[in-house]
Parts: structure tokens; sequence; C-alpha cells
């Protein structure tokens, strides 16, 4: 039998020299370690009433990536290097973007406001108040009590608020008019800072309310359900987008059909085991094809 013996200083010394030979000199950017710096620049230019057209300035930038786009508070998406944005409510509005760099990073972020002087007279909001930010707005809309304790919805710094523990439950809603055979997309921002647990939140358009302390039934319109599996991290954005539950986001898009002309209710509900951080904003019902 032939016993090979290995120098073992050797290969320490040579693993060394080859570790040195391929270690930079110097951290470039873009390796994870430092984000490199991205022209978020953009143009925003109107092209027909409620209607602008965003653009991000080309600056060849290797780094860049794609734009990420925030509404008016809505939540980033992603988006191309341009879009088209609606605007169909009367308001100042706030665009912000983003350009992610190398690493999947923001490298840079500008925002811009403008006002939109006019609603749009087809597709402007139905529901009044939807923003919460005034008293006045706030008035616009009515509790709807379902269970007797363990669940409250605040209105507080513009925002509808619940906290609700032991599986109560708790509403709001608001009377509006509409035509029949009428289509009407509902939306609406939710958010919350905190992962949800047992809870489920849903929108609903009723013909008529049933007595206080007695529970919301029907279709449901939008919808967050950690049993269906969103919620269960924290978010923000339109509940289009976030929303899970597939009656309420893919079925029929949150899309009512009004079957009769007159009034009928939207309703807002949520409960839950343990909720202290679910919050509604920008409540919208819209005229739709």
């Amino acid at each position: 039998m032939i016993t090979k013996y290995i120098n073992k200083s050797l290969l320490i010394g040579s693993a060394a020299f080859f570790l040195a030979s391929c270690s930079p000199e110097t951290v470039d950017e873009g390796n994870g370690l430092t984000q490199p710096s991205v022209d978020a620049a953009f143009t925003l230019t109107k092209t027909a009433e409620n209607r602008y057209h965003l653009k991000r300035v080309q600056d060849n930038n290797i780094n860049f990536i794609n734009s990420q786009w925030n509404i008016d508070g809505d939540g980033f998406v992603n988006g191309k290097n341009e879009m088209d944005i609606f605007l169909p409510d009367a308001g100042t509005y706030v665009i912000q973007h983003s350009a992610v760099g190398i690493g999947g990073v923001s490298g840079g972020m500008t925002s811009q406001t403008v006002v939109v002087p006019t609603s749009d007279p087809v597709a402007g909001n139905i529901i009044q108040g939807g923003r919460f930010d005034t008293p006045a707005e706030v008035a616009k809309w009515t509790i709807f009590p379902i269970s007797p304790t363990g669940a409250q919805w605040v209105f507080a710094n513009g925002k509808a608020t619940i906290v609700a523990s032991g599986s109560n439950q708790q509403a709001f809603y608001q009377a509006v008019n509409v035509v029949a055979g009428q289509k009407y997309s509902i939306d609406l921002v939710a958010s919350s800072a905190t992962a949800l647990a047992d809870t489920w939140f849903e929108v609903y358009m009723v013909d008529s309310l049933p007595a206080p302390g007695s529970d919301i039934s029907g279709t449901i319109y939008r919808n967050i359900n950690t049993w269906d599996g969103c919620g269960t991290t924290p978010f923000g954005g339109k509940i289009s987008a976030i929303g899970c539950n597939g009656n309420g986001n893919t079925k029929n898009a949150g899309v009512y059909t009004a079957t009769t002309t007159g009034t009928v209710y939207l309703v807002i509900k949520c409960g839950g085991g343990n909720v202290s951080g679910l919050s509604v904003d920008k409540v919208e019902l819209r005229k739709t094809t």
C-alpha cells in the first residue's frame, strides 16, 4: 500500500493566495451591500379631462430595472416606464415614482402633485365621505351593530379602523341611489401594519338592512379573509388587488348590478379573534360597463 502525504502548509498557502487574487479591492455598487443611485424623475402630462400620462425620464442608467408607481397613497405597484392614469374625482393627488435598481431596491424616488378641478360626470364616485377626512365626511356613514360588544369601528386620522376580539363583528353603511340594470364597481383601500389572524372583512350591497343585532349576509363583493390566505402578512392597497376571496375578487370582480331603481346600502363588515389595526380608506362606488 502506498501512503500519500500532503503538505498542509502548501494547501493553506495556495488557498489564501487564491482567495486574495479573487477578492475585489473595492465593493462594487449593486452587489446588495450598497444600492446604486437611480434617477426617478418623471413627467406628468394631462391628456384629457381627468386623464394623465406618466413617463419616467430616460437617463440610460444601467442600474435601472423597473418603475413602481404610487397613486395618491394607494400603495406602490410595479409598472412600466410610462403609464396612463384616470382620476375621476375632483381633488389634489400626490403621484410618487420609485425607480427600482439592482437588487430590487428603490434607488430613487420623486413625487408630483396634480389638482383635478372637476369630477368625471359618469365615473365620479357615488359614495360621499369615502375618505373619512372630516367630521362632515364621517357623518355620511352609520354604524350597524351586529355583536353586542367586542367589536367597534373607530373613525380617526382619515380612516375607519376596526378593533375586534372574541369573534365579534360590526359593520357600517351608507345609503346610495342606483338605477336598475346599471353596473357599479366597488373598491377601497385597506391596510394593516400587522398580520391578521382569524379575521374576515366583507363588502356587501343589500336592498334592505336587517334588524340591529342581526348579521349582514348576501353576495360578498370585496373580501379579505385569513382562512383564504390573504391578510396574513402586513398589507396596504386597493382591495381589488390585495383581496383573495374568489367570490369578491374573481367571479364578479367587485361589480354590483342593480336589480331595482332606488335606495340600496353599501355595507362594510369586519370581525375576528383579535383585530386591532385593519383600516379602510377611499371607499368607491362608480358606474361601469
